[in-house]
């Protein structure tokens, strides 16, 4: 065998050794049927472990079940595909604007001090507000933990839901959260319906639950999204981005823009009149 032989097979052999490990480290496999959801999470815990996630935490994940409704959320999701109408008439959008501009003038010293912070007006805060949780009231019954971690272990977005279900774990570490803790059917919290990863990213302080946490944190979102003072935020113009990196359904942005310059008093949060 040549010299330059013997290198190369030395080179595969070092390849082939290395995928072999690689093999051995393997992340959880996902799937699409509760069938192997609980052997997942075993796996899943003991790379969360190694990983440095707390006692706490796995145990919490190790107590979670198989999401049936999130699943079947997850594949419905069929008001996304309405047009802007009947979006917005399903979704309550007269009644959103209507409520937003009593609450806007109820909470003026709020809403003030949010837009001195960040930039953004009341219009697309309340209109966010409206259409996540009717303003608070529907908050949702699913157990965050579980169904997070379902999406996580579901092969349609499992890379996406992955890095949710760490963060909901270092939520549960850091006292935010417990296994009990309820939210929507993908794990949303909150007012406005944080998923785990925003909270980490873009919470501003203060819980969530309440309005002040929660639209002070929305603000901080779109500010961090290029949100700009005084730019307006319809489709075409600088802030309808921001809005955009919310929500990636087209309809849902041209909502909460319409139902903003509403709230707003027509100037599409501008400043102009």
């Amino acid at each position: 065998m040549t010299k330059c032989r013997q290198f190369k097979t030395i080179a595969v052999a070092a390849l082939a050794a290395l995928a072999g490990m690689a093999g051995g480290a393997e992340a959880a496999q996902c799937g699409n049927s509760a069938a192997g959801f609980d052997a997942w999470k075993q796996q899943f815990a003991s790379e969360a472990k190694a990983k440095g996630v707390g006692a706490t935490a796995i145990a919490a994940l190790m107590g979670t079940n198989y999401a049936t409704a999130t699943i079947a959320a997850d594949r419905g999701q069929r008001s996304f595909h309405l047009s802007l109408d009947q979006f917005l008439a399903k979704r309550g959008g007269s009644v959103i604007a209507s409520r937003g501009r009593a609450l806007k003038q109820s909470n003026a010293a709020l809403f003030a001090s949010i837009q001195q912070r960040y930039g953004v007006p009341p219009g697309p805060l309340i209109a966010i507000w409206g259409m996540e949780t009717g303003f608070g009231r529907e908050h949702g019954n699913q157990n965050v933990l579980s169904a997070v971690a379902t999406l996580a272990y579901d092969c349609r977005r499992s890379a996406y839901f992955t890095d949710q279900l760490y963060a909901a774990l270092t939520l549960v570490d850091r006292g935010v959260i417990t296994g009990s803790t309820r939210g929507s059917m993908h794990g949303e919290l909150g007012q406005t319906q944080f998923l785990p990863k925003t909270i980490l990213e873009y919470g501003a302080g203060g819980s969530l639950e309440t309005p002040t946490g929660a639209l002070t944190s929305t603000a901080n979102f779109l500010k961090a999204h290029g949100w700009q003072a005084g730019a307006g935020y319809q489709p075409g113009e600088a802030n309808f981005a921001a809005i955009q990196a919310w929500n990636a359904a087209s309809v849902y942005q041209q909502a909460i823009a319409i139902v903003g310059r509403q709230i707003d008093g027509g100037d599409g949060g501008s400043g102009r009149r």
